[in-house]
C-alpha cells in the first residue's frame, strides 16, 4: 500500500534467489509453501500497479515471471489477469503461495486506491491450479474488530497441521499489530488471536519458517521506519523478540525474506513509499547475524509500476504456460548502466533519462523493431507515439515522426552490440555515424563518439522490461 496517515501498509517483493532444480522441505516451508517441488525452476511475482499521477495505477492481480527472480518480465501487457468483483472491488498487497497439495492460493487485502477508512475485516482469496485461470474467490471474514485486514500473507504451522494467516490490524491496543488466523482451507479461518505486538505500530509481517532451529519474522516498523527482524524457536503466538539491524531506503515497507536456492545468501527485500514505488534490496550470507548490505541496483529490474509484490517458485513448465497464456510484452524499456535508477524515456520529444518513477510512463516503452534503414539494425518506435522513432538530428536524440526520407531512416538506425561497459548489457552504435553510440551527457541523450570508461559506461544500457 501507498502511504497512509497513521502508518504505511504494503506488501513483499520479488523473489532473490536464482534458480535451482531441487529444493529442501525446510527451504520450500520459508516461503510458507507446501511439499518441495523438485523440478522448480522459474518464478511468478504478483502485484497491483500505481504510478505518480495515476496512469498506471490497476488495483487488480497483476502476473510476471523471471528465470533467475532478479529480472522480470510483465504478463498480459502488465494488465491485470484477475479483479475482485466484492468488496471494495479492487486489491492491494497480493500474496501468491503453491499448498501443500501443489496448487496455488492467492490472497490479498481488501481495498481499493487509498481510503484508508475503508476498514475491510475480510481479504480476498482465490484458488488457481496453475495461475492461468482462479476459481472460487470468496471473502473469508477474518474478525469482527472495527479496523482493517492489511497485507495478507501465510504459512504453514507444521505443529498445528494448518496454515497460519498473518495480517495487520489494530486491535485494543491502538496500534497495528500483526494478527493471526488459522485455517486449513482458507475459508473457514479460527478466531484471531495477536501474533506480534512489540508495542508500536507493526505492519506487513514476512515469515521464513525453520531455519537452523529459528523462525524468522520482518516486519515494518514504525519505531524506525524501516524493516526489521524478530525471531523465536517456535511459531506460537507472542513468542517472536525483535534482534536485528533496521534496513531502509527512504521510508522502507512491505519486507520479503528469501534464501538463495543455489547459494547461502539471503536477500531481505523492501518497497519504498518515499519515493513511491520504488524497490530496494540487501543480501546476508547470515540470518541469525541480522545485518545486511544493500544489492546493486544493476542486478534487478522490477515490473513497471509494481507495488507490494508476492513471489512463488513455479516449474519450467508452468513458466512456459503463462508465458503462452498471457503472452510477453510488445515492448521495452532501457535503464541506464551507471544511473540504475534512470530509464531512458522522451519528455516534450527530447530524448533523455530521467528517475524511475515518472508519469507517463508510457514515456519509458519502446517497441525495438528491425531498422528502418537497414534490417539488421534496429529502430525505437515510441509506444504512446507510434509514428514517431528516437532518431539524432545535429547529434541529439529526439522523438520525430517519420517524413518518409532516406535521411530519417538512417538518422533512426542503430547496431545493438555487447554493452562498452559491461558485455552482459548493451550498447547502440549509430548507423550513419558508425564512430558514435548513445549515449547520455546531462541527462540528455545523444551520439557521440566513446573513448574514456566514463563515456562507455554513459553508451551501456539494460533492455528489459
Amino acid at each position: 500500500m501507498s502511504a497512509h496517515p497513521r502508518t504505511t501498509p504494503s506488501r513483499r517483493l520479488f523473489l532473490g534467489a536464482a534458480a535451482a532444480t531441487s529444493m529442501t522441505l525446510a527451504a520450500d516451508l520459508a516461503w510458507g509453501a507446501g511439499p518441495a517441488h523438485a523440478a522448480d525452476a522459474a518464478y511468478v511475482m504478483g502485484y497491483f500497479t500505481e504510478s505518480p499521477d495515476g496512469a498506471g495505477t490497476d488495483y487488480g492481480l497483476h502476473l510476471a515471471v523471471s528465470t533467475d527472480s532478479l529480472t522480470w518480465m510483465p504478463l498480459n501487457q502488465n494488465n491485470p489477469v484477475v479483479t475482485p468483483t466484492a468488496g471494495a472491488g479492487g486489491l492491494r498487497d497480493p500474496f501468491i503461495m503453491r499448498k501443500r497439495d501443489g496448487t496455488f492460493v492467492v490472497l490479498a487485502t481488501d481495498l481499493k486506491g487509498t481510503d484508508w477508512g475503508y476498514n475491510s475485516q475480510y481479504i480476498h482469496v482465490w484458488d488457481s491450479t496453475d495461475l492461468r485461470t482462479f476459481t472460487n474467490y470468496r471473502r473469508p471474514h477474518l474478525h469482527t474488530m472495527a479496523t482493517h485486514s492489511w497485507a495478507p500473507e501465510a504459512f504453514w504451522d507444521a505443529s498445528r497441521g494448518q496454515y497460519a494467516l498473518l495480517y495487520s490490524a489494530v486491535n485494543s491496543s491502538g496500534h497495528n499489530v500483526l494478527m493471526v488466523n488459522y485455517t486449513s482451507d482458507f475459508t473457514t479461518v479460527s478466531a484471531p488471536q495477536v501474533f506480534f505486538d512489540p508495542g508500536y505500530d507493526v505492519i506487513d509481517g514476512d515469515m521464513a519458517v525453520g531455519v537452523n532451529g529459528a523462525n524468522y519474522l520482518y516486519f515494518k516498523s514504525s519505531s524506525t521506519g524501516g524493516l526489521v527482524g524478530a525471531r523465536s524457536t517456535s511459531l506460537n503466538p507472542g513468542s517472536f523478540t525483535p534482534f536485528s539491524t533496521s534496513v531502509a531506503h527512504g521510508g522502507t515497507e512491505a519486507p520479503t525474506l528469501v534464501k538463495s536456492l543455489t547459494s547461502n545468501t539471503w536477500y531481505l527485500w523492501g518497497d519504498t513509499y518515499t519515493p513511491n514505488g520504488v524497490f530496494y534490496a540487501w543480501r546476508s550470507t547470515d540470518l541469525a547475524a541480522g545485518t545486511w548490505t544493500p544489492v546493486d541496483q544493476r542486478l534487478y529490474t522490477h515490473p513497471v509500476n509494481a507495488k507490494h509484490c508476492t513471489i512463488a517458485p513455479v516449474t519450467t513448465g508452468e513458466y512456459g504456460n503463462l508465458v503462452a497464456r498471457w503472452g510477453a510484452p510488445a515492448w521495452n524499456r532501457l535503464k541506464s548502466y551507471n544511473h540504475p535508477d534512470r530509464y531512458v524515456r522522451h519528455a516534450a520529444f527530447a530524448a533523455r533519462i530521467d528517475t524511475y518513477p515518472f508519469d507517463p510512463y508510457t514515456d519509458s516503452q519502446w517497441r525495438l523493431v528491425p531498422g528502418l534503414a537497414d534490417s539488421a539494425g534496429v529502430s525505437f518506435q515510441s509506444v504512446n507515439y507510434p509514428t514517431r522513432y528516437l532518431r539524432h538530428y545535429d547529434y541529439q536524440l529526439r522523438l520525430d515522426a517519420v517524413d518518409g526520407t532516406a535521411a530519417y531512416a538512417q538518422d533512426a538506425t542503430f547496431h545493438r552490440v555487447a554493452g562498452l561497459a559491461d558485455s552482459s548489457w548493451a550498447s547502440f552504435r549509430s548507423h550513419n555515424n558508425p564512430t558514435r553510440y548513445i549515449r547520455h551527457s546531462g541527462y540528455a541523450l545523444r551520439i557521440d563518439p566513446v573513448a574514456t570508461a566514463t563515456d562507455r559506461a554513459d553508451a551501456t544500457f539494460s533492455v528489459g522490461y
